[in-house]
């Protein structure tokens, strides 16, 4: 298994944006696009960190990129991104990291 941790820098005053674009839209199409996810914080201390942070797990890393050019690709997200954010992106910044799990990891 090949662990993806997705932390998003969201601008001042958007969160509720991207939540919402997440819970109507977004984690259907994970779903449609065979992406897994593990779970998804939002940064609550410090209070003022517009952060939000969640987990995927895939098969290996080539289901990864099948999965992620899939989602960028579907005609649903091109549109849905393009609405959302009219008036201004929603987020600023993201980082994507790969992770590998220890031998001792209670996720493997």
């Amino acid at each position: 298994m090949v662990y993806e941790l997705r932390t998003y820098i969201i601008p001042q005053g958007r969160m509720n944006d991207i939540l919402n674009r997440f819970e109507k839209v977004t984690m259907r199409l994970f779903k449609k696009h065979n992406m897994e996810v593990i779970g998804f914080w939002k940064v609550s201390k410090p209070a003022n960190k517009n952060t939000l942070i969640y987990l995927m797990r895939y098969n290996d890393e080539n289901h990864l990129n099948s999965a992620w050019d899939a989602f960028r690709n579907d005609e649903e997200w091109i549109i849905t991104r393009e609405n959302t954010e009219a008036n201004g992106p929603i987020v600023e910044e993201v980082v994507s990291e790969q992770l590998s799990p220890t031998s001792f990891s209670p996720l493997q």
